[in-house]
């Protein structure tokens, strides 16, 4: 059966096109674009401290210099690995413009995990930030030495640190102020910043064109090593100038930088689309509740990208009062559903409609947004600019009617040309759909009347307990209505009866420990779901195990169970 695709039309904002034209230029041209329209403007805020965007310019320039240097050549990869601060913007957009391509790495991963990102991508030149350099260098003397780095670059926080930075939460300062020892490379060379920003060279002349390979992000699937998604300049292009569009942009947005910039939501539609944008970009290393209201009151920020735990954390702040949060005109994010309740007090109190979206880091992260103007609570939105999604069965791979259960799949200029050095993978994720080739997201989801997409859940996620099918997500939207629950994580517990039972692994409100037991909770659970849906075990942890971008990490509990 086939669906109307333009349903959703009917919802669409009046001053949005269905599709892009975006610039045929290569990435690093939004910059160059940037600077020459507004070279003295703020483009990055770092505890106080400045880059203007011909600042930004120069010292990306210097770096891709280095990377030449280095030998550096077109199309090959160069890891880049650091929490949020200016360097990374700077070694981003150098890479680019030595027409190289971006690996970004995940800076919570430990060596024998780092080893990966070495070998897969071939890469020869990473570029890290003093605390991780160790770990690199103990990944990278681990190998082979044929598959060794040739060259490390390696920058401090305190490279981009004000001498007085008073907003500075102080469990951080040894983390951001120590100048740590440069570690040494068993066949290569370290290089600190201060070098690379000193390059007199010239870099390399710039020719990428919007068809070539730009940035090669992993990602991690149920089983097997993580899989690099490679992705054009073109297709992180499209998303950028689409997440400019959508959000009403203009080049006064002030917007704080909180999504980690090494995930894909980060990197394209805050990082890239602010670059093109040409906004200022309020930049913070970590999370923090109390930093991120100080400064969204301090710099009048306009623009938040964001976790919904992120949002929950910030209201419940002793301090949250102090904060002025008037300035807000766009606030949004995915990755989990907001709940609710936070989305209705958001919407009370300061006039905010949370507007969530869903993408992959193979979709260049919004494949689905909401419509800022017509925003549906707990709801993947419509199909983003240019996007063609649709619910088939994942067996038959065809479409299944409105409202019913199936795999969403997308075809779109944002979507991925596959994964690096992976054709059996990348031809499972593809199949063809009327003329069009599909991305297969192994979500499970519906579609309404209006053309909104729901997730039910991930396509192997599902619990079956007796026959019926429980899908966790449904479950953990349903706990989070419970005054005392802060978090819930729902997965299967084996059961001799059932085969499986539900099990809901809860952070309970400070506010509520000791005074709210686990059987209260499956009683609470037994009055508001379904029998079959009702967790059979609860238990209390004091926080959820989750990933750098802040997803919850259900397979982990799903694994420490089995």
């Amino acid at each position: 059966m086939t669906q109307p695709i333009a349903t959703h039309y009917a919802v669409w904002p009046k001053r949005l096109p269905h599709s892009l034209n975006p610039p045929a230029t290569s990435l690093w041209h939004n910059l160059a674009v940037s600077a020459l329209r507004y070279p003295s403007k703020p483009a990055l805020v770092f505890f106080g401290r400045v880059w203007t965007y011909a600042q930004l310019l120069a010292q990306a320039e210097a770096v891709a210099a280095q990377l030449q240097a280095m030998g550096v050549q077109a199309g090959d990869r160069v890891v880049l690995t650091m929490q949020n601060c200016p360097q990374l913007i700077v070694a981003h957009f150098a890479i680019l413009r030595a027409n190289a391509v971006v690996v970004p790495v995940n800076p919570m991963n430990r060596a024998e995990e780092l080893k990966h990102y070495i070998t897969d991508p071939d890469a020869k030149v990473a570029i890290t930030t003093g605390d991780l350099a160790a770990e690199w260098a103990k990944a990278n003397n681990a190998l082979p030495a044929g598959q060794q780095l040739a060259h490390l670059l390696v920058t401090q926080f305190a490279d981009a640190l004000p001498d007085d930075a008073p907003d500075m939460p102080a469990a951080w300062q040894d983390w951001l102020r120590t100048q740590h020892p440069l570690p040494v490379l068993a066949s290569g060379t370290v290089t600190a910043w201060a070098m690379a920003l000193a390059c007199a060279q010239q870099p390399p002349a710039h020719h990428r064109s919007p068809a070539d390979l730009a940035l090669l992000p992993y990602t991690s699937g149920t089983t097997g090593l993580p899989k690099g998604c490679m992705h054009t300049h073109a297709s992180i292009m499209h998303n950028a100038v689409g997440s400019c569009l959508w959000g009403n942009a203009s080049p006064d947005n002030v917007s704080l930088v909180v999504v980690p910039m090494f995930h894909i939501t980060g990197m394209v539609s805050v990082m890239h689309a602010g670059i093109y944008n040409g906004s200022t970009l309020v930049l913070m290393p970590r999370w923090d509740r109390d930093l991120a209201g100080r400064l969204i009151s301090q710099h009048r920020v306009t623009n938040w990208t964001n976790i919904p735990t992120m949002v929950i954390d910030l209201l419940a702040s002793p301090k949250f009062a102090d904060y002025d949060l008037s300035s807000l005109v766009s606030m949004g994010g995915g990755g989990a559903a907001m709940p609710q309740a936070v989305a209705q007090r958001l919407q009370d109190n300061y006039g905010l409609r949370y507007v969530e979206g869903y993408g992959l880091t193979e979709t260049a992260a919004p494949s689905h947004s909401n419509p800022p103007d017509a925003p549906q609570q707990q709801c993947l939105g419509v199909p983003f600019i240019s996007c063609d999604a649709r619910v088939v069965d994942p067996e038959t791979l065809t479409e299944v009617p409105q409202g019913e259960q199936g795999e969403i799949v997308m075809h779109g200029p944002m979507v991925f040309q596959g994964y690096w050095k992976r054709p059996e993978a990348t031809a499972t994720a593809f199949f063809e759909l009327d003329g069009k080739r599909f991305f297969r997201s192994g979500d499970l989801g519906r579609i309404d009347a209006q053309g909104y997409f729901f997730i039910t859940d991930r396509l192997k996620r599902m619990i079956n307990a007796s026959g019926f099918k429980v899908w966790p997500a449904e479950v953990e939207a349903l706990m989070f209505r419970h005054p005392a629950i802060a978090e819930a994580c729902v997965i299967s517990t084996k059961d001799s009866y059932r085969g499986e039972s539900v099990k809901a692994v809860v952070v309970l409100r400070a506010s509520h420990k000791g005074e709210v037991s686990e059987a209260d909770i499956v009683a609470w659970c037994r009055d508001n779901m379904a029998v079959y849906k009702v967790p059979r075990v609860v238990q209390f942890v004091d926080s959820l195990p989750k990933s750098g971008s802040g997803k919850v990490m259900w397979r982990s509990l799903q694994e420490a169970e089995q």
